[in-house]
């Protein structure tokens, strides 16, 4: 495994021993397959990094570690990687732990290695439940900052929240679907990717207190729990909704926006408007297609600024007043796609997005 880097960054970067790390590189026995696969990451990452960085400045290495489908953790590590050399002086070395799926137990698990390793901030995302929080007290005892992104954990010990004004977003997504649907009353599909999320949760709570408030004509249909991948997200569709019930809108909270229109198409089901969150890869193909009718999107470029700011604070790098805001909720269209985000995905493969479907959407 040829590399320019010593064994004590390898180590640090890997958060293993450099002994482990040594016995990894020179194909000693006895190593296990998953922590060759940390090794051989660790040094992916740190060319990656090489390429990026600067020459100097105070090296701040971060753990980041998310529970997200993987369309949206790719998009958080690129618009992590995307930040980091523009954030002088301090110079991040990230390491990331992204799953789609985890028990409270495993990232338990994860912050408390965290914990025993040392790090110098961890950005989070994850489940708001006592455990977890428990976690991150842990982590202030040893003085290693906890930035909560995208989904918060108010009642913790984190430092800062960084990420979209979820009661914003939802009251945005109410007003939309009940202007565009008018007086008529209908149902509308919601989905959330699981109810322990704190963003959705409080997305998913204003969207509902708004319509009770404005658009009572209106009748949620709930089919969350899919945990924003395709095929739970699809079988929860397709068990919510009865033949006889007509889909006039969905709010898609949690992702999963193509399994949700297959599953709604299969039933012969056409709603009127469909609002989804986070300019992802999928959802830009979606708008293009003029298969979703909006995107709640937000700049994850400047949240995680602002995350990294937040620790740059900390470790007293940089002053209070100077740390950037979260960003603000934009309405996308198929008419209005930034045009950051098309050139971002232009090179990409399309076939691999499209699934070699194209919904009969009206």
């Amino acid at each position: 495994m040829s590399h320019p880097f010593l064994i004590k960054e390898i180590a640090l970067q890997a958060g293993l021993g450099t002994a482990t790390v040594d016995r990894v590189l020179n194909g000693r026995a006895h190593v296990r397959e998953h922590t060759r696969r940390r090794v051989t990451q660790a040094i992916r990452e740190l060319e990656k990094q090489q390429m990026t960085m600067a020459t100097s400045g105070r090296k701040l290495v971060v753990d980041v570690v998310v529970e997200a489908p993987r369309r949206f953790a790719d998009e958080i590590r690129d618009a992590l990687e995307d930040t980091i050399p523009s954030l002088h002086p301090a110079i991040f070395r990230p390491r990331f732990l992204m799953q789609e799926t985890m028990t409270t137990a495993q990232v338990v698990d994860a912050l408390r290695a965290i914990a025993r390793r040392g790090s110098h901030g961890v950005f989070l995302k994850a489940r708001d439940v006592p455990e977890i929080a428990q976690a991150i007290a842990e982590l202030k005892q040893r003085e290693i900052p906890v930035v909560t992104m995208f989904t918060d954990i108010p009642a913790s010990e984190r430092i800062a929240y960084a990420g979209l004004n979820n009661r914003v977003g939802g009251a945005t997504a109410a007003y939309l679907i009940g202007h565009w649907i008018g007086r008529r009353a209908g149902n509308v599909l919601v989905t959330m990717s699981n109810e322990r999320f704190r963003g959705e949760e409080e997305r998913e709570a204003s969207f509902r207190a708004t319509l009770r408030e404005r658009y009572a004509h209106l009748t949620l249909i709930d089919a969350s729990g899919g945990q924003g991948l395709d095929a739970e997200t699809e079988g929860r569709v397709r068990k919510a909704v009865e033949a006889r019930q007509k889909i006039a809108a969905v709010y898609s909270m949690g992702g999963g926006n193509a399994a949700i229109l297959r599953a709604l198409s299969s039933l012969n089901q056409h709603p009127k408007c469909f609002i989804g969150h986070d300019l992802d890869r999928e959802n830009v193909q979606l708008l293009r297609d003029r298969a979703i009718t909006a995107v709640l999107h937000h700049d994850l470029r400047q949240d995680m600024r602002s995350a990294c700011q937040h620790v740059m604070c900390f470790h007293k790098l940089l002053p209070g007043s100077a740390v950037s805001a979260s960003s603000s909720v934009v309405v996308v269209t198929p008419e209005n796609i930034p045009h950051e985000v098309a050139q971002r995905f232009a090179g990409r493969d399309e076939r691999s997005q499209r699934e070699s479907w194209r919904p009969n959407f009206r």
